[in-house]
Order: C-alpha cells, then sequence, then structure tokens
C-alpha cells in the first residue's frame, strides 16, 4: 500500500488524515484511520493506553511515517511532549532559540518567553525551574517558529492540579493570539472538556465516536450540559460506571 506525507503551505483544514496505517511487526496501531482537524481548530484526542495516539502525533509531526494512506499537515507545526525535553547544559534563552535562524532570534525567543509569562527567566537553567515553568519553556519553544499547527503529548500529565489549571488558561490565551490549529492528546476527560472545540475517541486503531464542545467556559468547568458529555465521554471509554 502506498502512503504520502504531504507538507501543504496553507490548508482549508489544518489536517488531513486519510486510510492511515501503521504497523510494528504484526501489529497494528493504525488501522485506516481518518481524522480532520480544521483550520485554528483544537481537537482533543482521548483513548486507552496504546490505543495509537501517541502514533498519530509522531505521524503528523513528521517524526514517523505511515505504511499506507494519506497525511497532510501544514508545513509549519511543533510539538510539545509530557517531558520537556530542554537541554540541562543551556539556559532558558538557548533552550527555546534552539533551531532558529536569523539575527532576530534571541528578540523571537524573548518575545514567545513573554507571552508564557517567563519574562526575566531566560538566564535560568532548566534545574532552576518549577515542572510548570519548564512546560512553559516547552511551549515557547514550540511558539516561537509561528508554527500553524501545534501538537500536544500530555504535555501537563506531570503537573499538579493546581499548576494544570493555570497552564490550561496559558493554552487559551495563546490560542487566541497565535490562530494554530492544535492536536491535543491526553487521558484526562475533565481537561479535554476544559479545551476541546472537538472531542475525538480513538479504538482499536481508528477514530471512534466525535463530540463538538460548544460550552461557554464556566459551563465548562460546571455545568449539567458538561456532566452530559463528560457520562458519554466516559461511556466512549468503557468507564461508564465512573462518574
Amino acid at each position: 500500500m502506498s502512503s504520502a506525507v504531504v507538507n501543504a503551505p496553507r490548508l482549508q483544514t489544518g489536517v488531513l488524515v486519510e486510510q492511515v496505517v501503521r504497523r510494528f511487526d504484526d501489529r497494528v496501531v493504525l488501522d485506516h484511520l481518518d481524522l480532520t482537524i480544521g483550520d485554528e481548530e483544537l481537537v482533543v484526542l482521548l483513548g486507552p493506553s496504546g490505543c495509537g495516539k501517541s502514533t498519530l502525533l509522531r505521524l503528523l509531526a513528521g517524526l514517523d511515517k505511515p505504511d499506507g494512506g494519506r497525511i497532510e499537515v501544514p508545513a509549519k507545526r511543533a510539538i510539545v511532549f509530557q517531558a520537556d525535553r530542554l537541554l540541562p547544559w543551556q539556559r532558558v534563552l538557548r533552550n527555546v532559540t534552539l533551531g532558529l535562524r536569523g539575527p532576530d532570534a534571541d528578540e523571537r525567543a524573548l518575545k514567545a518567553l513573554a507571552e508564557v509569562n517567563l519574562t526575566g527567566r531566560e538566564k535560568a537553567w532548566p534545574k532552576q525551574l518549577s515542572g510548570g515553568e519548564a512546560q512553559r519553556v516547552a511551549l515557547a519553544r514550540a511558539l516561537v517558529s509561528e508554527p500553524e499547527l501545534i501538537l500536544l503529548d500530555e504535555p501537563f500529565a506531570s503537573l499538579d492540579a493546581i499548576t494544570r489549571v493555570r497552564m490550561h488558561d496559558l493554552v487559551r490565551e495563546l490560542r487566541r493570539k497565535h490562530h494554530a490549529s492544535m492536536l491535543l492528546v491526553t487521558h484526562d476527560v475533565d481537561e479535554a472538556i476544559a479545551l476541546a472545540d472537538r472531542i475525538v475517541v480513538m479504538s482499536n486503531g481508528r477514530i471512534g465516536n466525535a463530540h463538538r464542545i460548544e460550552l461557554s467556559r464556566a459551563d465548562r468547568e460546571s455545568s449539567v450540559a458538561r456532566e452530559g458529555i463528560r457520562a458519554a465521554l466516559l461511556s466512549d471509554l468503557g468507564l461508564a460506571s465512573q462518574h
């Protein structure tokens, strides 16, 4: 089966995935999967461990290739992992400018750090940062290239509850400023409801049910509508008794 990954200059839909297959030895991880992400849309991908969420993210990031099917993604994209992946021997500013070229690299990095509320921390070493600060540096490193697609692979999973809420607020603000399409992988149903325009659930290597979230920010945090969506998602995940 032929496969193709196309770096599109600008798509009407931010991402197009058609009949994508990815296998490892005899195990099929992605089985003719279809997915679209609209321009400036934030899609959250839910599913049990091992269902192929991170595999799909790596394909979209260009870190892996499909065994079949077609993927169209913007040429300018960035990924943020669960681990911050900062270089411990480089200060914060150099971690953000990693891979940047041009005489304005430092200026762009400082602007990105300001956007994630880390002005004044550019000379800090990674070991001097809290977990939340380190993830904000990772976000700044993703934003500094002005990507049209941002891929987030459980970036807040290791943070405490209060820091996670603050990071959610930051993601909302960054979306407003940058107008990028986003795909967030998470195991957290409440996080999905808090952030998503649309939630898609993976099962058996394919996209199963999808839920469009059209709630106000207040209703996302506490409302009858929110609980209805939460119950539906838990049911999709086979966890219907846990609500």
